[in-house]
């Protein structure tokens, strides 16, 4: 739906630089679109890279309309309130935009669309990520188990910890070192960025695995498909680690970690255990006792955004000493390590 070549402004009011805007960081690291701005009326002024960790000479303006004057022709939510519902004080903004002629590219759990179908023009639309296209998927079978390609899910620690970050760019190495190699969305991101995916937290719990198993399935031409990521098993919240496990029958694992965290980042009541038990627990669910494919973890990403270059090689190194895995930060090293521990 989204045509690559449209300049598209990314709404993050209020959160630009701030984990409820990692759908907006994403789609300005690894999409296809050209950015025209970021809105954010409260960082207005200055450019993307003052307030992320890359290299991006993307304005950041106050207004709509200081974004269409720079050329952009589709509006896209790049952040997510708590809870993903849509707030009202946004639906003024989404008003604006459709009357001047933009499309609206929207990741929140609430539906837009139906909001402005009748006042859409030729060629203007509206993109719900987190509606399922298609019928309702079967029930997972492990069908997945009898491929005989590689499989890789991305677990974490937590939510929002860099799953699909990691995930993208050990799909760029594994392309680089000659695999063939695919990325396969399950967030509403992802599907931005690739054009192509499933929701997963918006199908429902008996479909998920069969709607995970499904897409796996329709890729399993490629060699190797790395699964992009969601929840924790160790997050009270989230019930998303374990269709993804049972619907893609994973043979490997890769564990995306945040260096220096001890608690969950929104709840700080739970700790998070030794990473060693952190394996062990997702290599236990993975294979249910033997019953289903026997996947490891075989590598760990590390987000060390937040830690200067010296912090971060010893950050690295003290995990690897820790687990005897593999350890990198896909960002800043690359994913290679990554992909040589899957290809191994």
């Amino acid at each position: 739906m989204l045509d690559p070549a449209q300049p598209i402004a990314l709404f993050t009011e209020g959160t630009f630089g701030k984990i409820n805007a990692k759908m907006a960081e994403g789609i300005l690291r690894y999409g296809r679109n050209p950015v025209a701005a970021v809105i954010d009326s409260t960082q207005a002024g200055r450019r993307v890279r003052d307030l992320c960790t890359m290299d991006s000479d993307v304005p950041i303006v106050a207004t709509l309309a200081e974004a269409q004057s720079l050329g952009a022709q589709v509006l896209v939510l790049g952040t997510a309130p708590s809870g993903g519902r849509l707030p009202q004080d946004w639906v003024s903004v989404l008003d604006q935009a459709v009357a001047a002629g933009m499309s609206l590219v929207n990741g929140m759990h609430d539906r837009i669309q139906p909001l402005f179908a009748d006042r859409l023009r030729a060629g203007q639309w509206v993109w719900d990520l987190r509606v399922p296209q298609g019928d309702a998927p079967p029930i997972g079978m492990a069908r997945a188990a009898s491929l005989d390609n590689i499989r890789v899910l991305m677990v974490g620690t937590d939510m929002a910890i860099g799953k699909m970050t990691a995930g993208l760019e050990l799909t760029r190495s594994l392309q680089d070192m000659g695999s063939d190699a695919a990325f396969l969305a399950t967030g509403q991101t992802g599907i931005a960025i690739t054009g192509r995916g499933i929701p997963l937290d918006a199908i429902r719990v008996d479909h998920a695995g069969g709607a995970v198993e499904r897409m796996v399935l329709e890729a399993a031409d490629h060699e190797i498909l790395v699964i992009e990521g969601q929840g924790s098993l160790l997050h009270p919240g989230s019930t998303a680690t374990l269709p993804l496990m049972r619907g893609s029958a994973c043979t490997h694992m890769i564990l995306c970690h945040r260096a220096g965290m001890e608690t969950l980042d929104e709840l700080d009541s739970v700790r998070i255990p030794p990473l060693r038990d952190v394996i062990a627990l997702n290599e236990a669910v993975a294979r249910a006792a033997g019953a289903l494919t026997p996947a490891r973890v075989v590598a760990i990403a590390l987000n060390t955004a937040r830690l200067s270059p010296p912090e971060a090689e010893t950050a690295v190194k003290s995990l690897e000493d820790e687990t005897g895995l593999p350890v990198a930060d896909p960002v800043r090293q690359s994913a290679d390590r990554l992909a040589r521990a899957i290809l191994a």
